[in-house]
């Protein structure tokens, strides 16, 4: 049976796809592509439809990961119920990803960086510009996850 990953942040269009893919090339690089089924998700519709941010492709093809194709959609309360594991990128995203399932009775809701030795929050390139530290913190996140698993 596969593990069904959703990585979720507020637009899905910079953390959770980079996460996302990261996530795919890694396993696709440990030959464990049968073993997992993974997607990303926004807990807003502000950027439903939109592609992954230009600035976040950028870094992803750095280290030879596409992410073509992939637009952002919204979390849903069947996401709950579809994916083993629901990853959020930071504490907001967690509270809302709480609203939006009502509860998380399974413990299915978790924060990336918790998988780490440094838990908290992954650095949100929105506001700073840094796609390194993103970059840094859901490569660290999913190896930590894919080790875990």
């Amino acid at each position: 049976m596969k593990k069904k990953v959703l990585f979720v942040c507020h637009g899905n269009i910079c953390r959770s796809p980079m996460a996302e893919f990261v996530m795919k090339d890694l396993v696709r690089k440990a030959g464990r592509e049968d073993e997992f089924e993974i997607a990303s998700a926004a807990t807003s519709t502000e950027e439903i439809g939109n592609e992954v941010y230009p600035p976040a492709r950028r870094k992803l093809a750095e280290h030879g990961i596409g992410c073509k194709g992939k637009t952002a959609r919204q979390m849903t309360r069947q996401d709950y119920a579809h994916y083993d594991l629901l990853i959020g990128m930071d504490s907001w995203n967690i509270r809302n990803m709480l609203r939006i399932c009502g509860s998380d009775p399974e413990g299915k809701i978790q924060m990336l960086m918790d998988y780490t030795r440094r838990p908290g929050d992954v650095a949100d390139p929105w506001y700073t510009g840094d796609f390194e530290a993103t970059w840094r913190d859901v490569l660290e996140g999913c190896q930590c996850l894919l080790a875990r698993y």
